[in-house]
């Protein structure tokens, strides 16, 4: 499991290991019991960055109540990226933490750059040219355990750490650039 504490970058994220095995009916049919999760996400997405761009730059201020919405806004797409990955047989959430665990420390508006909000996204195209590869290979490791799964009922553990640490850095790269919690520059690593 990929994990970083507080203190090394200010996100965690974890996903537990179905122990128990994975239902190979509902990875057969995967997709289709995704579909009104991505509908729910996709009328949330356009209300993370924007307004909260446009309040650090004129207010210079990260209200705590729109951080506690992206907080759970973010683990809600979590869940949903993790059920995507076949990695939990737990349709997502809207409200409960399930076998993912998302987490991130509330930025003190004083020390967040209100002109580095302007500049994150071209900072972190190194990482998202990486994540675009790396997204790539966990759509191919994804590919090889839905097999795995439809034929043992297991997800290969391998496979799902290699997933998990693909998302932990996405994690990362997003809580610098869209829920923009931090000025820390995430580190190229997938753990």
């Amino acid at each position: 499991m990929a994990s970083e504490p507080m203190n090394s970058y200010p996100l965690t994220y974890d996903v537990e290991y179905p122990d128990q095995g994975v239902g190979r009916v509902s990875t057969l049919f995967r997709l289709f019991l995704l579909i009104p999760s991505w509908i729910v996400d996709g009328l949330l997405a356009g209300t993370t960055t924007l307004p909260l761009v446009l309040m650090l730059l004129f207010r210079k201020k990260y209200p705590r109540w729109w951080f506690d919405f992206n907080l759970e806004r973010a683990r809600f797409s979590a869940r949903i990226g993790v059920y995507s990955a076949l990695m939990t047989d737990q349709n997502p959430s809207t409200d409960e933490a399930q076998s993912v665990s998302l987490d991130f420390e509330y930025p003190d508006p004083s020390e967040l750059n209100w002109f580095l909000t302007l500049l994150k996204w071209l900072l972190a195209l190194p990482h998202h040219v990486i994540l675009y590869i790396l997204s790539v290979v966990s759509l191919a490791v994804t590919v090889i355990a839905w097999f795995a799964i439809i034929l043992t009922g297991k997800y290969p553990r391998v496979l799902f750490g290699v997933v998990v640490g693909i998302q932990s850095w996405s994690w990362r790269v997003t809580a610098y650039t869209a829920l923009l919690i931090t000025d820390r520059y995430p580190p190229f690593r997938m753990s």
